[in-house]
């Protein structure tokens, strides 16, 4: 039902659930919080009133409910940090799925647009050096490396098979974006000169949006051209087959 009333949007990763339950949980609290403040609001107005009161109290209260209300909002708020928050940040943060069972895609930000960069079917990315940078290869692949050859560069457009683990490594070229997916419930800064993964398992086919979470210039609404696409593991590895026969990113460097 708190799902309903709060309106929460598509989930379609796995983590996506827990990340929705501690929000549900959060509302609960607050919901709670906001009933019995009120009606403690209310009971003051009426038991302090001046025609009833009219003499203050310098003792002030001399029973323990309050100390046992505050002491079972700690607890709520505890359990809630304990045996919530702490796993799920552990699950998503911490415990990244093997790189060999993963899809490993390299996402570059930049004003304004998302780079995708996949290994193609070696596995490998080829290799980068800061002295190859130039308007024609702006990552500074180097050319010569075999593994080169069938990387696949894409602009904001991301495909991913459902049910795969996918493991993105995020940078940016200029300044700090934040990549998010609302209905992968992804969110990570981008950082210029940092290499920082993020990790997810796609549930539900589909495309969706992704946004820049961070205010990146006068082009900022720009970002959200970017999409991801999850599609079905044969659908994906048709695409990818089209992407790398012409020689893959390779091929936009020369």
């Amino acid at each position: 039902m708190m799902h309903k009333l709060l309106n929460l949007p598509l989930v379609a990763s796995e983590h996506g659930k827990d990340v929705d339950q501690l929000m549900v949980l959060v509302h609960w609290l607050m919901f709670l919080l906001f009933v019995g403040w009120s009606i403690f609001f209310v009971y003051t107005l009426v038991r302090f009133r001046s025609t009833v009161a009219k003499k203050a109290d310098h003792f002030g209260v001399r029973g323990h409910a309050s100390t046992w209300l505050e002491v079972g909002v700690a607890s709520f708020e505890a359990v809630l940090l304990i045996g919530f928050a702490v796993p799920l940040w552990a699950k998503v943060v911490d415990d990244f799925p093997a790189e060999k069972d993963a899809l490993i895609v390299r996402v570059v930000a930049e004003q304004f647009g998302w780079n995708f960069i996949y290994p193609g079917a070696d596995g490998k990315f080829g290799k980068q050096d800061l002295g190859l940078v130039a308007a024609d290869n702006p990552f500074g692949f180097d050319k010569t490396d075999p593994a080169t050859r069938d990387n696949v560069q894409t602009l904001n457009e991301l495909h991913v098979p459902v049910g795969k683990p996918i493991i993105l490594n995020l940078s940016s070229k200029d300044v700090i974006h934040s990549f998010k997916v609302v209905p992968l419930r992804v969110t990570q800064d981008c950082i210029p000169g940092l290499n920082i993964p993020t990790h997810f398992v796609p549930n539900k086919e589909g495309k969706y949006q992704v946004i820049c979470a961070q205010l990146c210039g006068n082009g900022h609404a720009a970002m959200a051209a970017g999409v991801v696409v999850v599609d079905s593991q044969q659908v994906y590895d048709q695409w990818m087959t089209s992407k790398s026969a012409g020689g893959g990113a390779a091929t936009s460097f020369e």
